[in-house]
């Protein structure tokens, strides 16, 4: 194995007995930070008693199976095994339990364990609740907690209650995308390039920064292009798949779709069109156009095969679904910071390209803002006062492919 320097200072602190109650490693991406802290999990559980319990945490149990258990398997062999199914793991003989921290509900699972040892990835994403009571459950000995974050909003709570708190035993150690000598330089330029304002003090600079100013700071006319242009770059680069996002009206907001598609290997992704009505319309006149709208864009892209719609209006989703020859699925609605990151990461690598017939679209990617009187979370401006309808619209069609997009 290979080790960056910084990785080799993180190794010394399990040799030299530099290790606290809680020990955090925190920074950018693609820092090199998981992988140590992984090596790290395992060694200490290693020298840790037999017959005690462990607990390795994620979001979800799938994205802890993606960013930690598949990749421990690659690095200890044998050594360890899991069963997702059961929910535990065997690393070195000792007993591991695997859960999901994302919601409050997760938080009774691990009430009345005893624990010597737990992992945590992407701490920043738990529910605060489930943390609260997993310290309370290292009641051991020499009991110890390793986990891995990305930055976010200063005023998160593990940054104000653990990081800043100079009464926790705990040891923290940032990386940055630069510590992560391995990466091609190529790759590193990519990947730069990919994160803009807020996103890039996190994400590249492992800053923790508070969202100001304009949520899409990098959107601007360059991305936007003429008819003509669209039909040019896709002459060139046919759509491979293409769907149609879908935002209710109601309650003075507005019914928007919008219609997205991607070229081969998901290098770019385009906005072909957009529907936007203010008017406060009957189901069945909804029903109506949105039947209209996918009939048309059918018969001008015939990639496109599925829509997501906001799964609040079952009833609605399931006329919509009756209406077409599509599929019709509800939106995942990742959370709404995860979709302005994906989006944000696609204008920055100027892999986003919009069609000039889409002035709704255009004028809400222009004008949206962060809410700076909820400067302590991350929250884009929902006051009615800019069009959240089409940004929903547009998100709902283009979250699923995260892993065509960027690779993960």
């Amino acid at each position: 194995m290979r080790f960056s320097p910084k990785q080799k200072q993180a190794l010394k602190l399990l040799k030299n007995g530099g290790l606290k109650r809680l020990n955090i490693f925190e920074g950018s991406v693609r820092s090199g930070k998981t992988y140590i802290s992984m090596i790290i999990w395992g060694l200490w559980v290693a020298r840790s008693p037999k017959e005690s319990s462990y607990l390795m945490a994620g979001k979800t149990m799938g994205t802890l199976k993606r960013n930690v258990l598949e990749p421990m398997t690659e690095i200890f062999g044998s050594r360890f095994t899991y069963n997702t199914t059961k929910k535990e793991a065997r690393l070195f003989g000792r007993r591991v339990y695997l859960e999901g921290a994302a919601n409050a509900s997760a938080e009774g699972k691990i009430r009345g364990m005893t624990l010597h040892g737990a992992y945590c990835d992407e701490l920043t994403l738990f529910d605060e609740s489930f943390f609260v009571m997993l310290l309370s459950r290292l009641s051991e000995r020499g009991a110890k907690l390793i986990a891995t974050t990305n930055p976010d909003n200063p005023s998160h709570w593990v940054k104000r209650d653990y990081l800043d708190n100079p009464k926790i035993d705990l040891m923290s150690m940032s990386f940055t995308l630069d510590d992560n000598i391995f990466l091609p330089e190529d790759y590193v330029r990519a990947l730069k390039s990919e994160f803009c304002g807020v996103f890039y003090d996190r994400f590249i600079l492992g800053k923790w920064v508070a969202a100001e100013g304009r949520v899409y700071e990098g959107f601007s006319k360059a991305n936007v292009i003429s008819s003509k242009e669209m039909s040019e770059k896709l002459a060139g680069n046919r759509l491979i798949h293409s769907a149609v996002g879908v935002d209710y009206g109601g309650n003075g907001s507005a019914s928007a779709f919008v219609h997205i598609g991607f070229d081969a290997g998901y290098k770019n992704m385009y906005v072909l069109s957009e529907y936007y009505d203010k008017k406060n319309r009957s189901a069945e006149s909804l029903i109506s156009a949105f039947s209209e709208y996918i009939s048309r864009e059918k018969e001008r892209f015939p990639a496109l095969n599925e829509a997501y719609c906001d799964s609040a209006e079952q009833l609605l989703v399931k006329s919509f679904r009756q209406s077409v020859k599509i599929e019709v699925k509800n939106a995942r609605k990742k959370p709404i910071n995860t979709r302005i990151n994906m989006l944000n990461r696609l204008i920055s690598a100027r892999r986003l390209w919009v069609s000039e017939d889409c002035p709704h679209l255009i004028e809400a990617l222009e004008n949206a803002v962060w809410d700076e009187h909820d400067i302590h979370k991350d929250v884009r401006l929902d006051d009615g006062s800019t069009n959240i309808d089409s940004l929903d619209a547009m998100e709902y069609a283009f979250e699923t492919y995260e892993r065509q997009l960027f690779g993960f």
